[in-house]
């Protein structure tokens, strides 16, 4: 039982991880991006192609991911989000989940069906004891370290700096905040390249601890999906207790069976629809 809820508290790091980019846009911009997970697999893959057919070091080629990801993010928002939030609440979920398809097929089409993983000189395999019967894998305490210091940066970021203010200002009214000579384009730029640079540390993460194909965002965002409502929309703390109530239930149904695992997550979360659809901290990121 110990093993299964200290599991299920690192796995719930993991998805918090997912989730932190989800969460800041939400808060941010209220849009749901449903191509998260479909760009968190394509860095994995940029990662992964950059180790195995440019024989990259391994720390390198996950910065240029991450460099080239926060790009793509930045050249997202100016050419297709920004348009897309000018024209109705439903036309930006329409436009990223046609991305997310777009994304799954050229990846299938570039990389092929075969499954990847992501090998960090023996760190996917490597473990810590925690007692004599206990011990849990490095990267999921690296994993869970990363969520709480992103979640915990972001939080301090957006209370304690004058960049956070005006991201803030621009979030609560873009128009007064154009008043004041704050281009909300570049705050919403800048927020969208930092919520993929997140996605891809998550991305590559997953890929060090399993495998992952072209397709492997729909489950991915799934479960990031879950975690954010479970924690709350656009609350980053709530994000991380999200992920956590998730993973917990999660491993502790598998320590029954296997099979029930998915499915317990998958019930508390519709059980916080029922219960508590706003969350558990909800719309507190501010």
């Amino acid at each position: 039982m110990t093993q299964a809820l200290v599991q299920g508290v690192l796995v719930g790091g993991q998805y918090a991880l997912f989730a932190a980019g989800l969460s800041l846009m939400f808060g941010v911009m209220r849009i749901v991006n449903l191509a998260h997970g479909a760009l968190a697999v394509a860095g994995a893959y940029l990662a992964s192609t950059a180790i195995v057919a440019l024989g990259v070091p391994a720390p390198v080629a996950i910065l240029l991911a991450l460099v080239v990801m926060a790009g793509v993010g930045w050249g997202l928002q100016q050419l297709v989000l920004e348009r897309t939030m000018r024209s109705g609440e439903f036309t930006t979920p329409l436009v990223t989940f046609a991305l997310s398809v777009v994304i799954g097929n050229v990846l299938l089409m570039v990389f092929g069906s075969d499954v990847r993983s992501i090998a960090l000189a023996g760190l996917e395999t490597a473990s810590v004891p925690i007692t004599a019967t206990l011990s849990v894998g490095w990267i999921s305490v690296l994993v869970f370290a990363a969520a709480v210091v992103i979640l915990g940066g972001v939080q301090l970021f957006l209370h304690r700096t004058v960049a956070g203010r005006v991201v803030r200002a621009a979030a609560d009214d873009s128009a007064t905040a154009a008043l004041m000579g704050v281009d909300h384009r570049v705050v919403f730029s800048a927020v969208t390249a930092f919520g993929l640079v997140t996605a891809t540390i998550a991305g590559v993460a997953f890929g060090v601890q399993s495998s992952f194909d072209p397709h492997a965002g729909v489950l991915l965002l799934l479960f990031a999906f879950e975690t954010i409502v479970i924690g709350g929309l656009g609350s980053l703390w709530g994000t991380l207790v999200g992920g956590i109530v998730l993973g917990v239930s999660q491993t502790l149904a598998a320590a029954v069976d296997v099979q029930y695992s998915l499915l317990a997550g998958h019930l508390v979360f519709l059980a916080f629809l029922f219960v508590r659809p706003r969350g558990i901290f909800p719309g507190t990121w501010q």
